[in-house]
């Protein structure tokens, strides 16, 4: 049986269910094909919070206790190593290097693992970049942040990195284009109010803005602000379960004075079960993209949306430049303007079933995790 490792920041977010599920697809999908799939993290002992958010000792932290429950709830308890400098929670040491020589692939999302006892000796080393443009910025930039080094395959959902139109630099990389994916399974189409559209954000996320000859490239927050009067141009609901600061009190204020339901995303998508129930819970998803993915027009993709897509649920999101090699117009209807937004969801409500119908569909199409990883494992020799 072929050996794969994860790598990948799971507990070092320990309530966020979205990005637990980003690393646990992975895991999931790779056992589906016949896999013995091990997974690897890294975190800082100034990482290590408590449950109210103060430090706390590795071993005791909220961070451990979060990866022991998630690895466990889905198989792999034993399979799963929470590394902190010379300590571990899960595998040893030891038992992460015999993991690393017997593996024939590794995949280090966004280049998370750098230790070198799980890298130098690995058959195929793949950097799965889920950041386009930030990724690239960086390295051409000299950031070490990228963490490019030491592979053997680079891929990306930024689709249109490396083509006409697109200004992101390739830095002399082989950026070879993939998608999100999704574990159809893990996720059935199911019914729902039809017009209730939501998402999950972070209003500023992880990293600031990025600057690449003379140009500033944005975030989120700077995409959502354009669209702020749609529940008052729309006849459906819009909710977002946001994480928001507060010291940015005037955004949160002006949302709610524009119709926007905000709920606290500690309570309602804090781990994988609760995330999962909030997107199906959903009619439809409604989101901006960060500042980057638009003004690149990198053709990036979010596996948040290819899980509302696969639950049955149109998505009205802006436009990225996916529109190059997915299709548009029914269950996945994109936007530019305040108005396209409005249009795209009043046709959504209009022909629901018809636009559910065609979400599914193009999960099971386009981002079905046995599709998604037959093509990638064929392309590094493992088909």
């Amino acid at each position: 049986m072929a050996v794969a490792l994860v790598g990948g920041a799971l507990a070092n977010k320990p309530h966020n269910g979205g990005n637990a599920w980003t690393r646990l697809t992975w895991l999931l999908g790779l056992r589906r094909l016949g896999f013995d799939v091990y997974f690897a993290e890294q975190i800082a002992p100034e990482a290590c919070i408590d449950a109210a958010g103060n430090p706390a000792p590795f071993e005791e932290s909220a961070n451990a206790a979060v990866f022991r429950r998630v690895l466990r709830a889905f198989g792999f308890g034993d399979r799963a190593a929470l590394v902190c400098g010379e300590r571990t929670v899960g595998l040893s040491h030891g038992e992460l290097r015999d993991v690393a020589a017997a593996a024939d692939l590794l995949v280090n999302i966004s280049g998370h693992l750098t230790l070198g006892l799980l890298k130098d000796g690995l058959r195929r080393k793949v950097y799965f970049d889920d950041d386009p443009g930030f990724t690239q910025f960086w390295h051409a930039a000299g950031d070490a942040g990228s963490r490019l080094e030491g592979h053997d395959f680079y891929f990306t959902v930024g689709a249109n990195v490396g083509t006409p139109g697109c200004p992101i630099p390739t830095g002399g990389v082989h950026w070879r284009p993939t998608r999100p994916l999704v574990v159809l399974d893990e996720w059935p189409a199911c019914r729902s109010e039809p017009n209730r559209f939501t998402t999950v954000a972070s209003w500023r996320g992880a990293y600031g803005p990025v600057e690449y000859q003379g140009q500033k490239f944005g975030l989120k927050v700077h995409e959502f602000r354009k669209f702020v009067e749609l529940p008052r141009r729309a006849a459906q609901t819009f909710e977002i379960a946001l994480d928001i600061h507060p010291a940015d009190h005037a955004d949160r204020d002006q949302l709610a004075r524009n119709g926007w339901r905000l709920a606290d995303p500690r309570a309602v998508v804090a781990d994988p079960d609760a995330y999962r129930q909030y997107v199906q819970a959903s009619g439809a998803e409604f989101s901006a993209a960060q500042g980057v993915y638009v003004q690149t027009q990198s053709g990036w993709f979010s596996d948040r949306t290819a899980c509302y897509l696969a639950s049955g649920k149109p998505a009205l999101v802006q436009n990225t430049g996916f529109g190059r090699t997915l299709p548009t117009g029914d269950g996945l209807v994109p936007f530019r303007t305040l108005d396209e937004a409005a249009a795209g969801a009043a046709r959504i409500a209009a022909d629901y079933e018809r636009h559910s119908r065609a979400a599914r569909a193009l999960a099971e199409e386009y981002f079905d995790s046995d599709k998604v990883l037959a093509r990638l494992l064929g392309e590094v020799g493992l088909a």
